[in-house]
Formats: C-alpha cells, structure tokens, sequence
C-alpha cells in the first residue's frame, strides 16, 4: 500500500511539530492535508454524513458496488476521477478544493487514489460499523496506530 504509507508518513511528519513538518516536504504536507479532509469525509462529524452518506452518494451514482468493495474483504475496485466528482458532486469537491488550494480536477485524480484505501483501512472487519467510523480525531489516530 504504497501510496497510502507516503500519504500517511507525510501525517506523522507534520504532527510531529515543524522539524517533522519540513522533513516531509511540500507534498507531504498536502498529502497530509488530504487524508485529514478524506478522514473529515469520513467521521460521524462530518457534513457529507460520513461513510454512510459517502456510501448513499456512490451507490445514488451507481457505483455501490465499488465502495461496498472498498468496504468488505479482498481487491479493491477502482474508482475513477471522473466517478469520484460524480459522486461526490461539484458542490462537495469544489468546497474540498478551495480548502486544499487544489482545483477540482486534480482533488478528484488525487481522491480516486486515496479513498478506496482509507475506507478500506478503516473497515478492517469488512463492514459498515452500525454507530459509523467516530469522529475525526478517532479515525485519524486508527490510521496512524495501523502504520
């Protein structure tokens, strides 16, 4: 899982205050920033609804079965740029946007990457939890214990 340790590597630089911060460099730091607004996503907390309303909007888009891979045990199924905005919406991914100084083009190409991996991370049982995922602090520390 490649992709997702460098993301979250670039996650315990920067909280290990500016030295670590700097060590992890200009992209680490976005990385960072990025699976903090996917895990934001993701808690109960969240606007979106959570890994529910994440599930209601893939599966309204026609794409339930791939979260529900995401979700359950064995391969992940890919998820394109262009099926992430559809499901997530312009509104969602332009607010996404705007908050990490990205456009919504390259959110969607970087989301497509990252999503099936954090959800998959984050559902180590293969299923929905019936309270959801927690809050954002909960998750972020679940994903940090796991590396």
């Amino acid at each position: 899982m490649g992709l997702l340790d460098s993301v979250l590597g670039g996650v315990l630089g920067g909280m290990q205050g500016p030295q670590g911060g700097a060590a992890a460099g200009g992209a680490g730091g976005m990385n960072a920033d990025l699976v903090r607004a996917v895990v934001g996503m993701l808690g109960n907390d969240s606007a979106q609804g959570g890994l529910g309303g994440l599930v209601q909007a893939f599966t309204r888009s026609g794409l339930g079965d791939v979260i529900q891979s995401w979700i359950s045990r064995g391969q992940n199924m890919p998820v394109s740029p262009g099926q992430v905005q559809d499901a997530l919406g312009n509104d969602t991914l332009g607010s996404l946007a705007r908050q990490l100084g990205l456009n919504p083009g390259d959110l969607a190409g970087q989301l497509s990457q990252i999503l099936p991996q954090v959800v998959d991370e984050l559902t180590p049982q293969g299923q929905m939890p019936q309270g959801g995922l927690g809050n954002v602090s909960d998750l972020l520390g679940q994903l940090l214990k796991r590396r």
